[in-house]
């Protein structure tokens, strides 16, 4: 009997809600899914748009579906300034996105264990990259190289040029994730391993590490994917190298290339929707981090001093 009755008990308490606040639960749970439907929509319909179409045999993407093909690929692939230009962008973020990881993350480590005076405004300071259009960092960008070109005639604009931009421009980034994850550590951990007899490298290997590796992994595909898709920086403080933001803005001019740049434009957005899946999955088995990445993101919409040094 006893059994029965507590089998009874959810269904009475159910029945007890008012039919007012059913229904508005379910309201609210059909808005919420929706909502999400329409993020996806808006974030990843304009990649299937471009997929779907770069197997058309038509040059125009419109309907009706004029014929599959994969001739668009094979041309892409064959292209040797696109192979050029994507050279260069790996490259280049192969290098930018390890030198943002150590700076960022030592800066992070300035920022939020270190107390000193003028640690606001180095936190400002640093956080200012995320909230300048890179646009305008760019051209200063431009302006500054030529005129260090002009007075000491060194720093031709090359690969150099884009790999110091960038590094300014992303290395913010993982400093922001970085110092959000050191922020939700509890500090006491590190004061029972020194209890306990641990030195400071190990409380920094066995304590810290384990705890802050999810969000440096997560910056350091973050970094990678910022840096190969920087156009603006490319584009002004390349010179003659050629990248593929940079490839791919000239050959838009050109209809007959617009397939191409589908295909190529498919590949590439297929492996880097494959990196952030891969660093969400990261985190969410290793236990947190995606606070972090979306505090991090959101910096560039509303940029806070505590987003990287923390409350005082």
């Amino acid at each position: 009997m006893a059994e029965a009755a507590g089998a009874l008990r959810p269904v009475a308490i159910q029945n007890r809600i008012p039919a007012r606040l059913r229904t508005r639960r379910r309201f609210g749970l059909g808005a919420r899914v929706s909502f999400v439907l329409f993020a996806l929509l808006v974030l990843y319909g304009p990649l299937i748009l471009l997929a779907v179409f770069s197997f058309n045999r038509s040059e125009i993407i419109s309907l009706p579906w004029s014929g599959f093909t994969t001739t668009y690929y094979h041309e892409a692939l064959g292209n040797p300034d696109l192979r050029n230009s994507i050279l260069n962008s790996t490259i280049v973020a192969l290098i930018v996105a390890p030198l943002c990881v150590v700076i960022g993350t030592l800066m992070a480590f300035a920022l939020t264990r270190f107390r000193f005076r003028s640690r606001g405004v180095m936190g400002g300071l640093v956080g200012a990259p995320l909230i300048l259009p890179w646009l305008v960092i760019g051209i200063a960008a431009l302006l500054f190289y030529a005129q260090i070109q002009r007075t000491f005639h060194v720093l031709q604009l090359s690969l150099r040029t884009v790999v110091a931009t960038q590094v300014i421009c992303t290395f913010p980034l993982v400093t922001a994730i970085v110092s959000a994850q050191l922020l939700r550590f509890e500090r006491s951990q590190e004061e029972a391993a020194i209890d306990l007899g641990a030195s400071r490298f190990q409380v920094f290997r066995y304590v810290i590490m384990p705890h802050i590796t999810p969000a440096i992994a997560a910056s350091a595909i973050f970094a990678f994917t910022w840096s190969f898709n920087n156009f603006e920086i490319s584009y002004f403080t390349g010179g003659f190298q050629l990248l593929f933001p940079v490839w791919a803005y000239g050959t838009l001019r050109n209809a007959p290339n617009l397939p191409i740049i589908n295909a190529i434009s498919t590949i590439i957005s297929a492996v880097q929707v494959i990196l952030i899946v891969l660093a969400w999955w990261i985190l969410r088995r290793r236990g947190g981090g995606a606070k972090a990445i979306l505090g991090a993101l959101s910096a560039e919409a509303e940029p806070t001093v505590t987003a990287l040094t923390g409350a005082e």
